[in-house]
């Protein structure tokens, strides 16, 4: 059984490993990660806010990174094709993104047809107060997607497993940029793949696997 810190270790090597090959996608979640945390400091002041950078901004350059960029063909480094890895993934596969970023697109629709929210709130009276209401949603989605996921592991793995992504993801804008902060310059010399994956990176962290003995 491993400790809680090393099982954070190895599942952040893991999804650095199989799923940031590619240097845009490097880049895009280096933006990313600057949004997430411009949205954790607004997130006592001014939640809806948070909520609207966070998944207009942050969640949608992570995951074009994801689905657009980064290779689906077979992992010679880490002898895996696309599919095992996608069955193996701990947290949010791609089919997964799929349903959950098409709750967030129709998630407005509700409230459109009724202002009120079945009565969570008064009805707007303006476009302004609409697009509030509508960041208070998503950020209620996006603990709602956070919250389910970790459940769905403490039940189908263990509770470590599922506390320990938790973890991971509330984390991985500070990790992601100390991984990513080079991406940039990296790509702009017209490096597109991370040539150093067959050496787990260059981070301290990621020099080799995380024992999960």
């Amino acid at each position: 059984m491993t400790s809680f810190m090393e099982a954070l270790k190895l599942q952040r090597w893991d999804d650095h490993r199989y799923y940031h090959h590619s240097r845009i996608n490097q880049s895009l979640h280096l933006v990313s990660a600057l949004s997430f945390l411009c949205a954790y400091t607004l997130v006592l002041t001014n939640p809806a806010m948070a909520a609207l950078i966070g998944w207009l901004v942050a969640m949608t350059t992570r995951q074009m990174g994801h689905f657009f960029f980064e290779p689906k063909g077979y992992d010679a480094i880490n002898h895996a094709t696309h599919e095992h890895k996608e069955d193996i993934k701990v947290g949010y596969n791609l089919k997964r993104k799929v349903v959950l970023l098409s709750v967030w697109a129709l998630s407005p629709l509700p409230l459109y047809l009724d202002p009120t929210l079945f009565g969570i709130f008064q009805p707007h009276a303006g476009a302004a107060e609409f697009v509030n209401h509508v960041g208070l949603i998503w950020l209620a989605l996006g603990g709602a997607g956070l919250l389910f996921r970790t459940v769905q592991l403490c039940i189908t793995q263990d509770v470590q497993t599922g506390l320990v992504w938790m973890t991971k993801i509330l984390t991985d804008p500070f990790h992601d940029i100390k991984l990513y902060y080079k991406a940039p310059l990296y790509l702009l010399q017209g490096e597109l793949i991370d040539p150093r994956h067959s050496q787990h990176g260059d981070d301290d962290e990621l020099e080799e696997r995380p024992s999960a003995a």
